[in-house]
């Protein structure tokens, strides 16, 4: 390991000279191919505290799909079920734990995660580097690799993917510090731990919440705390399902998360599942077009012929009404946000989506009015005392 690293420039290519460096000891991380960036070890670093927490938190194998520092997907290593094999493009092979929690995280916004950041708790198997080898990636950050998998993971992108080896052990200093226009800020690490103790406080008339949820809703926190805010998360089976980061207004956070979550589920539609795609068609084309036939404009796109780019035969188009009939049996969705719900526009956004459980911090001059709209849906929803913002 070594104290700094000259990188190839800043977010910028105008932004020179840049570099990464510790003020004392040496970086806890180790480039073993490529050349990352700095953004990409700023995605790197964020990723890893993300799946680190994770694991500590769940027991599970995690992950993440990172992009523009903020996470498109994270997960546990939960075995897949055939459909989602199907719509995250695994094969019908059984995965490792690790492998299982990148293709829930790289799947939940397949989209987004064009050109993500890899970030796994555990050493890359082989498993994963497979599933890797065929997504269009930058890099990767995991404690360790099996030789199988490093070999598999140097030969992508020419023999210049990126590959980092990150110090399992390595704590940072309790203060941290960074500079805008010329001046430092200071604070305390964000060290909050994130388990079910947060869970509660439930205010709600509903409060019966599964451990399925807890696990979900948990897996939201720790995402949060590493999301560009504001921030809103669902979360299902192990996952994150749509992540909506850095925008102004909470309401636009929950639309943007929420329909990432219904895309997720829009995939598992029988009529998706069964496109007839060309054989020749390559896996970023196939991601678009799924979310344009999903989306409101594929009849124009029927209409216009494209369709022969992508299908053997022209699919028939999914209904209004069968969108409707099939988002309404997504159920059972947690929802977490990083900081308290100011109206209760947010919770009428979330039950579109299938929210049954939610955990925010509380404190809105408006609680009440939030609490009795998941009263009227009977949705569980917990304070948990904890903002998590991250700028």
């Amino acid at each position: 390991m070594a104290k700094e690293l000259e990188l190839k420039y800043g977010c910028n290519p105008n932004q020179k000279p840049s570099r990464i460096f510790m003020e004392e000891g040496e970086l806890p991380v180790t480039v073993l191919n490529g050349r990352p960036g700095y953004i990409n070890f700023l995605d790197a670093l964020n990723s890893w505290q993300l799946v680190k927490e994770l694991k500590e938190a769940t027991g599970l194998p995690s992950a993440a799909s990172f992009k523009h520092v903020s996470p498109a997907g994270a997960a546990v290593g939960t075995p897949l079920t055939d459909v989602e094999k199907k719509i995250y493009f695994t094969g019908d092979q059984d995965l490792s734990p690790i492998a299982s929690a990148y293709a829930r995280a790289r799947g939940a916004d397949r989209m987004s995660s064009y050109g993500d950041w890899c970030a796994l708790s555990d050493i890359c198997d082989k498993d994963t580097a497979l599933l890797i080898r065929k997504e269009v990636s930058d890099g990767i950050i995991a404690p360790g690799y099996t030789e199988e998998a490093l070999e598999i993971l140097k030969a992508k992108r020419k023999g210049g993917y990126n590959v980092v080896q990150i110090d399992p052990d390595y704590v940072p200093a309790p203060i941290e510090r960074k500079q805008v226009f010329g001046v430092t800020f200071e604070q305390g690490r964000n060290e909050i731990k994130i388990d079910e103790s947060l869970l509660s406080n439930i205010v709600t008339a509903n409060k019966e919440m599964p451990d399925e949820a807890k696990r979900d809703l948990i897996i939201a926190l720790i995402t949060l705390k590493y999301t560009q805010s504001n921030s809103v998360a669902y979360a299902k089976n192990g996952q994150v399902i749509g992540v909506g980061a850095g925008q102004q207004s909470r309401v636009h956070c929950t639309r943007l998360a929420g329909q990432k979550a219904d895309n997720w589920w829009m995939r598992q539609n029988p009529k998706v599942l069964a496109l007839p795609f060309r054989s020749d068609i390559r896996r970023a084309d196939r991601d678009n077009t799924i979310d344009v036939y999903i989306g409101d404009e594929y009849e124009d796109v029927l209409r216009d012929g494209t369709w022969e780019l992508f299908f053997t035969e022209k699919p028939e188009p999914l209904t209004r009404e069968e969108k409707k009939e099939w988002l309404a049996k997504n159920t059972g969705v947690s929802l977490g946000s990083d900081a308290f719900f100011p109206f209760g526009d947010n919770i009428e956004r979330a039950h579109k989506s299938g929210v049954c459980y939610i955990a925010e911090p509380g404190g809105s001059i408006r609680d009440d009015n939030v609490i009795e709209t998941c009263d009227r849906y009977n949705i569980v929803m917990a304070f948990n005392g904890v903002r998590l913002f991250h700028h």
